[in-house]
């Protein structure tokens, strides 16, 4: 799928998918941006320009059939960098695609917190950490 046009500073709209989406502020949004596309196949759907400082206020990605909202924080406008803490990203996979997904994340340079292993629940379940301070974690139900 192509990006949006951008016309005049503004993205062309991108619709929106999945019942519940995250917006994300880190420190480095189209940097993350570019990230996720290595670790998560990612597609940059739409974003608004990089400022002087090198912000951008939005990029709409597409990661695994569902949106990820991201903006660089704005200080100078009451919104700062606040590090992440205290949620996770799931990527919900199947048996056959999860290992390729993990290793993937893994060789792009995401820290592994927690071996991917069968869990007690019975699926395979692994955590990682982004360079942004992301907690991300992959999902698989064992056949």
């Amino acid at each position: 799928m192509e990006a949006a046009v951008q016309t005049n500073d503004h993205p062309a709209p991108s619709p929106v998918r999945g019942g519940l989406v995250a917006y994300l502020q880190v420190d480095g949004a189209m940097k993350a941006a570019e990230f996720y596309k290595q670790a998560f196949g990612a597609t940059i759907e739409s974003f608004y320009p990089v400022d002087e400082q090198g912000r951008t206020m939005h990029v709409h990605l597409y990661i695994n059939g569902s949106s990820l909202m991201l903006s660089d924080a704005y200080p100078d406008h009451g919104y700062p960098h606040e590090k992440a803490q205290g949620y996770t990203m799931l990527l919900p996979l199947t048996n056959e695609e999860v290992d390729f997904w993990w290793k993937r994340a893994v060789d792009a340079g995401l820290e592994v917190k927690l071996e991917l292993q069968v869990m007690f629940w019975g699926d395979r379940y692994g955590q990682l950490s982004d360079p942004f301070g992301v907690s991300w974690a992959v999902n698989a139900p064992v056949k």
